[in-house]
């Protein structure tokens, strides 16, 4: 049988006497796959993870430990490990990107919301319950940058001279991020993995939870691939959770300048990475439409590396590789 029939015979063995549809819900980066089953008048979601390709119990593991931090994450109401099978409840069908493409006038409610959530998490935090997000993973991601995004999609090669400038700037970065205090980290804490619901948000796609620095899941959530905001907007954002944070007597900087800086530092780390993340979804896994978010994460990075003295090595570099960037309307 294919993953679609398992599925279904699965859930006619949870529900052998009431009739179910499925209809698709979503797809994400991964090879999960997300249906939406209606049973008489609810309605319910089904994860299909396929083995050994995905694992379902780092999301089970997550589901539990963010579920006691009071927010509002999917309830795992049956599960089939060994054969890739989650049977959730529904938060709903509108992700805040969703609900923001059609009414932006609603963006202070639903990332004040956010950033609610967000603390909430960091003040459950504790060691040992989730990955470290170490300095081995951290350089790991950086390297998704040149391996994907400069040497397969804009077939740029680095000489010695650049390649040795890349991990000085690498190693600032690293030593920043290592130097933020830790918490829980999402690890993808933005507009697609938030869903308008009752509480707001409903949260998805944590099941990469980490255990690493505080202002992580903030540049995911203010300098997303796929939603821009002006500088303004962001930063008056980042005072409020800094603001919140600190009510919460969560490990942030008293200082909010030196917090801000170790925020956009991060967020340079996170968009190297999603640069080459997105370049190996489309080489890799055929999946194209992360290509447009491509400009929305360099403008990001552009922005922060001309902010700072230290980083204006990279901005070169970004500059001297913009020439090779592909014809087919993906230039920065």
């Amino acid at each position: 049988m294919d993953r679609l029939q398992l599925l279904e015979s699965w859930l006619h063995n949870i529900y052998p006497d009431r009739p179910f549809s499925l209809s698709p819900a979503s797809a994400d980066a991964s090879f999960r796959r997300y249906f939406r089953v209606t049973l008489d008048q609810q309605t319910l979601i089904a994860m299909d993870a396929p083995p050994p390709l995905e694992d379902c119990t780092p999301f089970v593991h997550a589901a539990e430990i963010f579920s006691r931090a009071a927010v509002h994450v999917p309830q795992v109401l049956a599960q089939d490990i060994e054969r890739g099978f989650l049977l959730l409840s529904d938060l709903g069908n509108t992700t805040f990107l969703q609900a923001l493409t059609i009414n932006p006038a609603i963006a202070n409610e639903l990332y004040l919301a956010a950033i609610d959530a967000l603390i909430n998490i960091q003040k459950a935090s504790q060691a040992n319950l989730f990955p470290e997000y170490n300095r081995t993973l951290l350089t790991q991601e950086l390297s998704l940058f040149p391996d994907w995004y400069l040497a397969k999609h804009l077939q740029f090669c680095l000489n010695d001279d650049q390649k040795a400038g890349l991990t000085r700037v690498f190693a600032l970065l690293l030593d920043n991020n290592l130097a933020q205090p830790r918490v829980f980290v999402h690890r993808d804490f933005h507009s697609r993995n938030l869903m308008v619901s009752t509480p707001n948000p409903g949260i998805i796609d944590f099941q990469d939870a980490v255990f690493g620095p505080i202002t992580y899941d903030l540049v995911s959530l203010l300098k997303d691939a796929y939603i821009q905001w002006d500088e303004a907007q962001v930063l008056d954002w980042a005072i409020r959770y800094w603001e919140r944070a600190r009510q919460a007597e969560l490990p942030v900087s008293s200082d909010f300048s030196s917090f801000y800086q170790d925020f956009e530092w991060m967020g340079v780390q996170r968009h190297l990475k999603v640069l080459g993340i997105f370049a190996r979804l489309y080489y890799r896994d055929q999946k194209s439409a992360y290509l447009q978010d491509m400009p929305a994460v360099m403008h990001h990075l552009r922005q922060t590396c001309k902010r700072y003295r230290a980083l204006h090595p990279l901005l070169v570099l970004l500059d001297q590789c913009q020439n090779h960037a592909p014809a087919a309307g993906y230039t920065f």
